[in-house]
């Protein structure tokens, strides 16, 4: 059952993603790819790396966290209801065919999609510091989350009171159960991941929004039902939900900061500059008796100061936001 629900996901998602492309990418910017993706891509390695190491890490870590959580003991859940009581049954008591098709579809298809296509649109840029803001928020976001879920314990509102929470998701399409019980763990609900990346995404669009305006719309609305979703079909709290949005900020305002400020490539040049090999150090021979202009240079060029700092156009482009490039259909 998991087999089949994963590849319904991947056609849905695939499906999703060439729409976009079509509609907010554009030829154009397919044409350029094309010419310039090595280049993007040696800019986005780095931190790709990493986030693909946090996930790993993530992934066994959070088999062992709950057991930690419990030996700290940090206990939220009814603290969290003392102050919000019972928003969450007021808002299913909205609940509709309808409306819990619509979240449910938003919760598991759109939240994918949601988190797939900025990577593809930002990648389609000439910029890469976007690229490399989306992949850094999502990398401190899981970093972030997984230390907040170590230390506090917290059950969600259809673990809490079953009797009377609804769980919408799971009594409508049972079989979505086996997807998210391999990255779901129900006492981590405080912070709403799923609130917090496609917070991340919503507030990149709006820093990206004058290359990708119809994009900022639709993330924007995609990222309040995300929101919405969690709360409607009793997996978060509203705190849960606000704190998911904190922690999203948090997460764009570092990868800001952090992304540019240290190179890679400009490390390793420097590491490289500073201990040449034997060959390149020794130069030619320098015997007067065999050398007709002693005294001179070998006739290489001089070598650069390995403390140069590094002005590939990867760490020189300017601020998210600021490509001048317009949106091209």
């Amino acid at each position: 059952m998991l087999t089949q629900v994963l590849l319904q996901l991947t056609v849905v998602v695939t499906l999703m993603v060439l729409v976009s492309i079509a509609v907010f990418v554009g030829r154009y910017r397919l044409r350029d790819t094309r010419l310039e993706w090595r280049a993007r891509v040696r800019a986005a390695a780095p931190v790709t790396a990493l986030l693909a190491a946090v996930l790993l890490f993530n992934s066994v870590a959070r088999q062992y966290g709950p057991d930690v959580s419990w030996m700290i003991h940090w206990n939220l859940t009814w603290p969290i209801y003392d102050v919000e009581g019972e928003f969450i049954l007021w808002l299913q008591s909205f609940e509709a065919p309808a409306i819990t098709a619509y979240f449910s579809f938003i919760y598991i298809y759109g939240y994918v999609f949601l988190l797939v296509f900025p990577v593809i649109a930002y990648f389609a840029l000439s910029n890469t510091r976007p690229l490399r803001e989306l992949l850094t928020a999502y990398t401190l976001n899981y970093v972030l989350g997984l230390g907040i879920y170590v230390f506090i314990v917290a059950y969600g509102p259809r673990n809490m009171m079953p009797e009377l929470v609804d769980a919408l998701l799971y009594d409508t399409y049972p079989q979505y159960q086996h997807l998210t019980r391999q990255v779901n763990r129900n006492t981590n609900v405080f912070p709403s991941l799923h609130t917090s990346l496609a917070a991340t995404v919503t507030f990149l669009a709006f820093r990206t929004r004058a290359i990708y305006p119809k994009w900022f719309l639709l993330a924007t609305g995609l990222g309040v039902s995300v929101a919405i979703s969690t709360m409607y079909l009793g997996i978060h709290w509203a705190i849960d939900v606000a704190a998911g949005i904190v922690l999203a900020y948090i997460c764009v305002a570092l990868a800001g900061f952090l992304v540019g400020r240290w190179s890679v490539t400009a490390w390793v040049a420097s590491l490289r500059d500073s201990n040449p090999s034997p060959s390149t150090s020794t130069g030619t021979d320098t015997n007067p008796d065999t050398d007709p202009n002693p005294g001179s240079s070998s006739g290489s060029e001089p070598k650069a100061d390995a403390g140069t700092p590094d002005t590939t156009p990867s760490e020189s482009e300017p601020e998210t936001g600021s490509d001048p490039e317009p949106e091209r259909a």
